[in-house]
C-alpha cells in the first residue's frame, strides 16, 4: 500500500514538473512575441512620422531628434531607403510619365502656365471636365531613379477637383498670402477653362465679413461668385445641402446615380459646377456645424459640388486630398506623398487676375442677355412636344438660363400666391403662353376660371374686338366671384373626366394617361389643366357649396394626376382658407409651389424666399415649397399689349378647327338666341320645354321645364324683381313658341301690371309674326278670361299657354265670389290642378311666396311643379321644395330654379337678358 502510494505522488510530482516547464516555454515565447511586437509597433511609429516629415528631412527634423539615437530609428531609415531606392530603380521614367499625365488629364488653363490662358474667356461647355489641376511642381535627383546622379528630374503636380474629390489645405504661420495664391490659382483655371457661368463659387471666411479674394470682386457681382456671412455659415451648408438634394431627386428620378452620370448620359451640362471654400482659423468648428458638414461632403460631390477646406480641422467623407504647407513656397501632398516636397506655383499676377474676373463677369451679364422677352420663352415650332407623360415650359429665366415649371405625375398640382400687383396673372400668362405654344389641343386642354372681379382670361376668348381665342381652351370663366356654384360645376365636371378616363383605363388594363394613350393611339386623350384662380371664393361660405368643392377638390388632387388631370390653383392670400387647412390632402399633392414677391404660406413655413423676391420675378419650387427646390426666375411680360395676343392669334390661326371655348361671364347675361339649347329647339316635341336660365355648368346648357300633359306641370316665377320675372317669362314663352308649328299652340299674355304692358305686348307682335296666336289681356279682362278657359276645360283640344303677368296683382278681383257661383280664384286653382292634363299650362308670375300660397289654397302646393326664385329667401321656399331647408340669399342677375319632376334640390340659374330691355 506505502508503495503505491510513493509511485502515485511521484507521478503528480512528475506531471507537474512537466507542466511547469511547458508554463515556463509558454510565458518565454509570450515575452518574446510581446518584445517583438514592441519592437514592430515602435518600428511601425517612427516609419509613420519619418514619412509625415518626409525621409530627406529626417536627419534635421526636431520632431525625430529624440529617436536619432535608437537602433530601430535607424533600421527604419534603413528599410525606407532600400524600398526608395528599389522603387525609384524600377520608376527611371516616372517623372516624364507624371508630366504626360499631368499633360493629358490637365489641358488648357487646367495645366498650362497663365500666360497661355489668363484674361482670356473659357469656352469649354460640355459635360466633361479635366481630371486634374496644376498647382505647382516638383523633383528628385536623377541618381534615384536609375539617371546620372546630380540631375534634377523636375515633374508637374496636379490635384483632383470637380467630380472627382474635395481637396483640404492645412496652412503654417504667416502663410495666409500662399493658401489665397494657391486657392485663387485654382479657381482661376475652373474658371477660364469653362464658359462664362458654367462653374459657382462660394467663399466663406471665418474671420473676414468681406474682402475673401478680392480680385474676384468683379465676379461676386454676379452669380459666378458669393461671399458669404463668416456668423452664417448654417446658411451656406443648408444651401449646398438642399442643392444636393434637389440634384439628387433629379437625378434619381433620370434613372442616374450621380449628376456627372447625367451629364455623360445627355452629352450636356444640366447644372453648374460649384466649388465652396470654406476658411477656418485651424480650431474646431461647431458640433452641429461639422456635423452638416459631413453631411454635405458625403452627398457632394454626386451634386456637383466640390469643398475645399482651409485650415478646417476635419476628416471628411467620400474622396478628399490634402496639401499640407511647409513654408510659404513649399507644402507636401497626399497625390505624391510626404516625401516628394511641391514647390507652389507663384502668385497669379494680382492685376491680371483682377481684369480676368472683369473680363469674365462682362462675359456672364452678356450670356444672361439682359432682361429676356415673352418670345424668349417660345419654341421655334409650335405643337411639336408630346404630353404623354408631363407637360414642361420655361416660364422666366435666371442668369440667362430658361427655369422650367414641369407639371406631371411627379408635380401634378400647382399652388401659386403673391399679393395684388406682385405679377401672378403675368405669371399664369407665361406659363399658360408657353404650355400653349409646345403642345398641340390634341394633347392639352385648358379649363381656366377666375373667381376675382376682373377679367384675366376674358380675352382668351373669341371677343368684339378681337374674333380669335386659345384653342386650347375649353373653358373661361370670369367674373364669377359671385359664382361658386359654377366653380363647384368644373370640379363635377372634372370629376366625371376622371372617373370615364379610369373606366378606360380598367378596359384597357392600364394604370395611367401614358399608357392609356400608348393602349389607345385612336383615343383622344389629352392632359388637362385646370386653373382656378383666386380660388378661395370658393370656400368663402360655410354651406353645402363649400363641403361640396371641398371633397371633389380633395378627391381631384389625389387621384388626377394618373388620369392626367392638373390642378393650378391660384390666390392673392390663402391665409384664411379654414376649410383647406383640414384637408392636408390637396396641400400635399400641390407639389408645385409659386410664390410671387411678398408671398405668404406658399411655400414651406421656414422658407422665406419670396419675401427677398424682387419685383417681376418669381420663387419656382418643385419639391412642396421646401427650401432646397426654390428656382428664382425673372418673369418676362407676358400680359402687356401686343404679347400674348399676338401668339393667340398665330395659334388660333393654326388650331381653329379645334373649335371656340365657353365663355361663361358673370357679369353679363346671357342672350337666349345665341345659346344652342334655344337655336336647336323645332316643332313637333311630344314634351315641350320651357328654357328659363343659363343653367351655371361646365356645358353650354340652359334650365328648362318640361310640359308634357301631366299634372301639376306649370311655372310659378317668385319675386318682385321685374326685370328678371319679364326675362324668365319672356325666354320660356318664345323657347315653347319655337317647339309648335304656326297655329298649332295659343299663347294667352295676360298682363295685371300696367308697367309691364309695353313689354308683354312687343312679345306678342313677335310671337304673332311667327304665325302663332297670341292675345294680350289687360288686367281688366283677366278675371274673365280665367273664368272662360276654365269653363272650356273639358272641351280643351290643343296646347295653350296661359302666361300670367303679376298674377297677385288680381288676386282682390278674383277673390271676389257671387252667392252659389265660384269665384274667379277657385277657376285658376281649377286651372292650375286640371289644365296641365288637358294641355293648358300656366306660367305666371307672383310677387311674393305668400301670395302664390294665397292663391293655391290649401294642399295646393303640387299644382306647382317647377318655380323660379327672384329676389327670395330661402327660408319662404321650403313648402315648395319637400319640405326642405333652402340655403339661398337673392343676388343680382341669377335666380333659384326647382322642377320637382327633375331635382333633388334647388339649382342657381342665370335669367337671360332681353333685347327690350336695351331701348327700354
Amino acid at each position: 500500500m506505502g508503495r503505491k502510494v510513493v509511485e502515485q505522488r511521484a507521478r503528480v510530482t512528475h506531471a507537474l514538473e512537466a507542466l511547469r516547464h511547458r508554463i515556463g516555454l509558454a510565458l518565454g515565447a509570450a515575452g518574446n512575441a510581446h518584445s517583438d511586437a514592441e519592437h514592430e509597433l515602435t518600428k511601425l511609429r517612427l516609419e509613420q512620422l519619418v514619412l509625415s516629415v518626409g525621409l530627406d528631412r529626417a536627419g534635421t527634423d526636431s520632431a525625430l531628434a529624440e529617436y536619432r539615437g535608437d537602433p530601430a530609428m535607424a533600421a527604419v531609415l534603413s528599410w525606407l531607403e532600400s524600398v526608395r531606392s528599389r522603387f525609384y530603380a524600377d520608376w527611371a521614367d516616372g517623372p516624364d510619365e507624371l508630366r504626360r499625365l499631368v499633360a493629358s488629364a490637365a489641358p488648357g488653363p487646367a495645366g498650362r502656365p497663365p500666360s497661355e490662358w489668363l484674361g482670356k474667356l473659357g469656352t469649354e461647355d460640355g459635360p466633361a471636365s479635366p481630371g486634374l489641376w496644376r498647382i505647382g511642381e516638383a523633383s528628385v535627383d536623377g541618381a534615384s531613379v536609375g539617371r546620372t546622379p546630380g540631375t534634377t528630374l523636375s515633374f508637374d503636380v496636379a490635384v483632383p477637383l470637380l467630380d472627382e474629390s474635395h481637396l483640404s489645405i492645412t496652412s503654417v504661420p504667416k502663410t495666409r498670402a500662399t493658401v489665397d495664391a494657391l486657392v485663387e490659382n485654382l479657381l482661376m483655371r475652373v474658371l477660364s477653362t469653362f464658359a462664362p457661368g458654367a462653374v459657382k463659387v462660394h467663399l466663406w471666411d471665418v474671420g473676414q465679413l468681406t474682402a475673401v479674394l478680392p480680385n474676384f470682386y468683379a465676379l461676386s457681382r454676379t452669380s459666378a461668385v458669393t461671399v458669404h456671412d463668416p456668423t452664417r455659415l448654417v446658411d451656406l451648408l443648408d444651401e449646398l445641402a438642399g442643392h444636393i438634394r434637389r440634384i439628387h431627386t433629379q437625378t434619381m428620378q433620370a434613372g442616374y446615380a450621380s449628376l456627372r452620370a447625367l451629364r455623360e448620359a445627355t452629352g450636356k451640362r444640366v447644372e453648374p459646377w460649384r466649388i465652396a471654400v470654406l476658411y477656418g482659423n485651424g480650431e474646431d468648428l461647431a458640433p452641429e456645424h461639422l456635423r452638416d458638414l459631413k453631411r454635405v461632403a458625403s452627398g457632394a460631390l454626386a451634386a456637383g459640388i466640390s469643398l475645399v477646406l482651409v485650415d478646417v480641422p476635419t476628416v471628411l467623407g467620400g474622396s478628399v486630398e490634402t496639401i499640407s504647407l511647409l513654408d510659404d513656397r513649399r507644402a507636401v501632398t497626399s497625390m505624391t506623398g510626404a516625401g516628394v516636397e511641391v514647390r507652389l506655383d507663384s502668385p497669379l499676377p494680382g492685376g491680371q487676375v483682377a481684369n480676368a474676373a472683369a473680363r469674365i463677369a462682362e462675359a456672364i451679364v452678356t450670356r444672361q442677355g439682359g432682361p429676356r422677352s415673352f418670345a424668349d420663352l417660345l419654341p421655334t415650332e409650335f405643337g411639336q412636344e408630346c404630353s404623354a407623360r408631363e407637360l414642361r415650359t420655361p416660364v422666366g429665366f435666371h442668369e440667362g438660363e430658361p427655369v422650367d415649371v414641369v407639371i406631371g405625375d411627379a408635380t401634378p398640382h400647382a399652388l401659386i400666391g403673391g399679393p395684388s400687383g406682385s405679377g401672378k396673372t403675368n405669371f399664369l400668362y407665361a406659363l399658360l403662353g408657353g404650355l400653349a405654344a409646345r403642345y398641340s389641343p390634341d394633347e392639352l386642354a385648358l379649363y381656366l376660371l377666375d373667381f376675382k372681379e376682373g377679367v384675366s382670361f376674358a380675352g382668351l376668348a373669341p371677343g368684339k374686338k378681337d374674333e380669335s381665342w386659345l384653342p386650347h381652351a375649353r373653358l373661361v370663366g370670369v367674373n364669377v366671384n359671385t359664382d361658386r356654384e359654377f366653380g363647384l360645376a368644373l370640379l363635377r365636371f372634372l370629376s366625371d373626366e376622371m372617373r370615364r378616363r379610369s373606366a378606360a383605363a380598367k378596359e384597357f388594363e392600364v394604370t395611367n394617361i401614358a399608357e392609356l394613350r400608348e393602349a389607345d393611339p385612336n383615343g383622344h386623350w389629352p392632359r388637362i389643366v385646370a386653373v382656378i384662380d383666386e380660388f378661395q371664393y370658393l370656400f368663402a361660405e360655410r354651406d353645402s357649396v363649400t363641403a361640396m368643392a371641398t371633397s371633389l377638390l380633395e378627391d381631384l388632387a389625389r387621384r388626377g394626376r394618373s388620369q392626367g388631370i392638373h390642378l393650378i390653383l391660384a390666390s392673392q392670400d390663402i391665409a384664411g382658407i379654414d376649410a383647406f387647412w383640414g384637408k392636408p390632402a390637396v396641400f400635399e399633392q400641390c407639389t408645385l409651389r409659386i410664390a410671387m414677391p411678398k408671398a405668404r404660406r406658399v411655400l414651406a413655413e421656414s422658407n422665406q424666399a419670396a419675401v427677398s423676391a424682387p419685383r417681376w420675378h418669381a420663387v419656382v419650387n418643385h419639391e412642396s415649397g421646401v427650401a432646397h427646390g426654390n428656382q428664382l426666375a425673372h418673369i418676362p411680360d407676358a400680359s402687356g399689349k401686343n404679347t400674348f395676343p399676338v401668339l393667340q392669334r398665330q395659334l388660333w390661326q393654326r388650331y381653329a378647327s379645334h373649335g371656340r371655348p365657353r365663355l361663361f361671364d358673370g357679369a353679363v347675361a346671357p342672350r337666349l338666341d345665341e345659346l344652342t339649347a334655344f337655336t336647336a329647339l323645332a316643332p313637333g316635341s311630344s314634351r315641350p320645354r320651357a328654357l328659363v336660365g343659363l343653367s351655371i355648368e361646365v356645358a353650354d346648357n340652359a334650365h328648362g321645364v318640361e310640359l308634357p300633359a301631366a299634372p301639376g306641370r306649370n311655372l310659378a316665377v317668385l319675386g318682385s324683381s321685374t326685370a328678371e320675372a319679364l326675362s324668365v317669362l319672356d325666354a320660356a314663352t318664345r323657347s315653347l313658341a319655337r317647339q309648335h308649328a304656326p297655329g298649332t299652340a295659343e299663347f294667352v299674355l295676360g298682363c295685371a301690371v300696367d308697367r309691364c304692358l309695353d313689354d308683354v305686348r312687343a312679345l306678342g307682335d313677335d310671337l304673332a309674326a311667327l304665325g302663332h296666336k297670341a292675345p294680350v289681356v289687360p288686367a281688366s279682362e283677366l278675371p274673365a278670361l280665367i273664368a272662360e278657359r276654365a269653363a272650356q276645360l273639358s272641351e280643351a283640344d290643343g296646347e295653350c299657354y296661359l302666361v300670367l303677368y303679376g298674377v297677385d296683382a288680381v288676386l282682390p278681383a278674383l277673390e271676389h265670389k257671387e252667392p252659389g257661383r265660384p269665384s274667379g280664384l277657385d277657376h285658376l286653382r281649377a286651372l292650375l290642378k286640371q289644365g296641365p292634363v288637358k294641355g293648358l299650362h300656366v306660367l305666371g308670375w307672383w310677387r311674393g311666396v305668400a301670395r302664390l300660397k294665397d292663391t293655391l289654397g290649401f294642399g295646393g302646393t303640387e299644382d306647382i311643379g317647377a318655380w323660379v326664385a327672384l329676389d327670395v329667401q330661402g327660408s319662404e321656399l321650403a313648402a315648395f321644395c319637400a319640405g326642405q331647408v333652402v340655403h339661398w340669399a337673392p343676388r343680382a342677375g341669377r335666380a333659384l330654379f326647382f322642377d320637382r319632376s327633375t331635382h333633388a334640390s334647388p339649382e342657381v340659374t342665370v335669367p337671360f337678358h332681353r333685347p327690350e330691355a336695351d331701348h327700354a
